[in-house]
Formats: structure tokens, C-alpha cells, sequence
């Protein structure tokens, strides 16, 4: 992998689908422009996120025609975006969308859907069942929708997998006055983790945070890059949209995982016998086995 990558750390028109592709669009081509093979959207980013009732209007399925320009634009540089998606079944996801060579050439539905506090997704919208990696010509690429996450499941399974990057589009409001600089106590809680991601996985980590207000809801930013390492690549302020350009290279990840192997001494068949027994599926040993997958 070595892959020129843009944040766009943007704002968003709440339900105007034809606004926010025009201005997805505008961001596509400038980054194409200076020479990004792949432009990653914030969580949502064609729809908004508080959109209540206006959640079914918004829907597109993830072949719409309203997207041909985004396709079209994919021969040149990959494009992540944010939106409702509407499956051929009826259900409403949280997805991201992936087109790349002129098409569409991944989805990732958000899993762990946020229903507390200022959150209600699993009123109107279905969980993804999957954390399929997306064989990407930059490279194996893991997505993590936001709340995704804060949950361990979906970045140990793209461990497992070993994936150069894991991409996490977000939307997150800004809350709490933090002394940290990271400005606000939520942004300090999402600092701390992509670091400990990136150091437990040895992995790249690209988090790509969304701007604006809806609902009188401040959205963060504070897009990142973080190496596998552990260390900081590049990161966007707080609140203002912005472009971040970061290159993300095997070379590190070879750097990283030879100084610390952890994937090459991780036991996944001993933790998945300890996790089967405590959901009530225990799984017998077998003589001999190697737990080292």
C-alpha cells in the first residue's frame, strides 16, 4: 500500500440530497486535483444525521442513479460517502458506500446502531450483520461507522484479517469542555481510542469527522491520521470544515509489526472457544489444535 488519502471534514445540508452531492462532487474533484487516489466522507455525509421523520425521503439505494456522478468520478480517485441506504429488501441502514473504477465497489453497513442519550437510530433504521474487509486496489481497507468503534468486535475481526487501514467516518457532537486541547471531552474520549486502536492493531488509522450544526448539535471534526505506531499523522481542527492529506504506507505497517508482533502471537481459536462458552455455544478442544490462526 502506498495510498495519498484526503479527509473532508465537512459540513452537510440536513435532507438535501441534491445540495450535498453537488458539494460532494465540488470536494471529489478537488481532491483528484491534487492527486489523492482515495477522498473519505464523514458518517452520513449526503443526508445529514438528524433527519427524525425526513429518514425514509432521504433513502437511496446504493446503485441510485442520483449517484452516477460519484461513479463516474471514481475512475480517477476512490470515494467513501455517507448516506440512508435502502436495501432491495426494504430496510434503512446507516451505510457507507465505496465506488472506485467507475463502480460500486463496497458497502459497509453501520452495526452498532446509537440509541441513547442525544440518539435514536434504531427507531427508523436496521444493524449491519458484517465487518467485511474491502479489497481496495490501495490496499485491504476495514470500515468502522462511528459507534462501530466503540465496540471491539469489529476492530479485532479486521485484526484478524489484517488490514492496512481501518476508516472511520463519524459524525459526533461535540460535548463537554475538556482542558485537554483536544477542546471538548468527547473529542478527548475519541483521541484516546483511535491512539490505543492503533497501537493495539498496528494498523493505520484514518477517522474522519463531519462539521456543522443541526438541531442545535455542534459536530466535532477533529479529523486524524494516526500511524501504526500509535503516533499522530496529521490531524484538522475542531468545529470548521478543512482538507486533510496523509499518505498511508505498508512500509510502516511492516516497521510497526515486526517491532511488535502481536497479530503472530494472537491465540483467536482460545478466545473464540472462551467467547462461545460464556454466549452458551461451547466449542470442544481438540487434541493438537493450533489456536494460532
Amino acid at each position: 500500500m502506498d495510498l495519498r488519502i484526503r479527509l473532508a471534514q465537512i459540513d452537510t445540508t440536513l435532507g438535501n440530497l441534491d445540495a450535498n452531492l453537488e458539494a460532494h462532487v465540488q470536494e471529489v474533484r478537488a481532491a483528484a486535483e491534487a492527486g489523492a487516489g482515495m477522498v473519505v466522507f464523514p458518517e452520513l455525509s449526503l443526508t445529514g444525521y438528524f433527519l427524525k421523520d425526513q429518514v425514509p425521503e432521504v433513502a437511496l439505494r446504493a446503485d441510485s442513479p442520483l449517484l452516477l456522478p460519484l461513479v463516474e468520478l471514481s475512475r480517477s480517485i476512490t470515494i467513501a460517502v455517507g448516506l440512508i441506504e435502502r436495501s432491495a429488501d426494504g430496510r434503512l441502514f446507516n451505510s457507507m458506500v465505496v465506488f472506485e473504477a467507475g463502480v460500486l465497489a463496497h458497502v459497509h453497513r453501520k452495526v452498532h446502531l446509537v440509541s441513547y442519550g442525544l440518539f435514536e437510530e434504531s427507531r427508523d433504521l436496521a444493524a449491519g450483520e458484517s465487518f467485511a474487509v474491502f479489497e481496495s486496489k490501495h490496499g485491504r481497507l476495514g470500515f468502522l461507522v462511528c459507534e462501530d468503534m466503540w465496540h471491539i468486535d469489529g476492530a479485532y475481526l479486521y485484526f484478524l484479517d489484517g488490514v492496512d487501514a481501518l476508516i472511520v467516518p463519524s459524525a459526533s457532537p461535540a460535548r463537554g469542555v475538556s482542558t485537554s486541547e483536544s477542546g471538548f471531552e468527547s473529542m478527548r474520549a475519541w483521541v484516546s481510542l483511535q491512539d490505543a486502536y492503533a497501537l493495539l492493531f498496528r494498523t493505520w488509522i484514518v477517522y474522519v469527522g463531519r462539521v456543522g450544526w443541526e438541531d442545535g448539535v455542534a459536530f466535532a471534526g477533529k479529523s486524524r491520521v494516526i500511524d501504526p505506531f500509535g503516533r499522530e499523522a496529521g490531524s484538522l481542527g475542531l468545529l470548521e470544515p478543512g482538507r486533510l492529506d496523509a499518505r498511508l504506507t505498508s512500509a510502516a505497517l511492516e516497521r510497526s509489526r515486526a517491532a511488535t508482533p502481536l497479530r503472530r502471537d494472537e491465540r483467536p481459536l482460545l478466545f473464540a472457544r472462551e467467547l462461545a462458552a460464556r454466549v452458551g455455544f461451547p466449542l470442544p478442544a481438540r487434541d493438537g489444535e493450533q489456536d494460532r490462526a
